[in-house]
């Protein structure tokens, strides 16, 4: 059990990466706190593996996020997974497109760190590690994109927030690192090809530029997810760790 007596909380759980997070992090042993906005998505987490503790939170607001800290014991780990895909130029961002994808993508994680670090700081004096992974991807400061500029910008922006929290929490065995998936076949992804005005050629230039032939799946992301918020990954922090398929090659 590889999370044995460890607390994490997964924000955007009821789906997608979120989802088989929380699920792959309670099956090694983690009391898992799983948030979402969506209460439809997340209410039926408990009954797919009992023991997850589900709460509503929208990350975007500051007043529910330090309620729930409050509430809650000291984390040993925090995945901040919530984020949204913006489809465009830089000719075709709206400036409430620009500040809403910041807010939710980066802005959001500021407030979530702000809130439980100061536990995780407490907790770490016992422990001796504690851990926050931050959701980027290879879409950002390592790659970019066709259509993807205000998603690239957003994810560059959450690397150098990594860093910099890494950075400065370093000495005191917080570590804080970033995951940069590849193209995951989620439920964003399904409603992203099923909006497209030609949905089967979207699917296909999603697979073809994946070296490896196919999608990512979620379960592509979970073991990493469980080595960066576990104690093997102890002389890890600072970093933006790819499992892209080999896109980035």
């Amino acid at each position: 059990m590889r999370l044995k007596d460890k607390t994490i909380l997964v924000s955007a759980a009821g789906q997608g990466i979120g989802r088989a997070s929380a699920i792959a992090c309670a099956k090694e042993g983690a009391k898992v706190i799983a948030v979402d906005i969506n209460e439809a998505t997340l209410a039926s987490l408990p009954q797919e593996c009992p023991g997850i503790e589900i709460h509503k939170l929208d990350v975007r607001d500051r007043g529910q996020i330090i309620a729930l800290a409050d509430q809650l014991p000291q984390l040993d780990g925090l995945f901040n997974c919530a984020g949204f895909v913006h489809h465009g130029t830089v000719l075709d961002i709206p400036e409430d497109d620009w500040a809403f994808s910041f807010d939710l993508n980066v802005t959001s994680m500021y407030r979530m760190i702000q809130a439980f670090l100061p536990g995780m700081r407490e907790r770490a004096k016992t422990t001796g590690t504690a851990s926050i992974l931050n959701m980027s991807s290879m879409a950002s400061s390592i790659k970019g994109f066709p259509v993807r500029t205000l998603y690239g910008t957003t994810k560059a922006a959450v690397i150098g927030l990594t860093k910099g929290v890494a950075a400065d929490f370093v000495q005191e065995c917080i570590r804080c690192n970033a995951l940069c998936p590849g193209t995951v076949d989620t439920p964003s992804l399904r409603g992203r090809i099923a909006s497209a005005p030609d949905p089967v050629e979207a699917e296909k230039n999603f697979i073809a530029r994946q070296p490896m032939g196919r999608l990512a799946t979620v379960d592509d992301m979970t073991p990493m997810v469980v080595y960066l918020l576990s104690d093997e990954s102890r002389f890890v922090s600072g970093q933006a760790l790819l499992v892209d398929g080999g896109v980035t090659i």
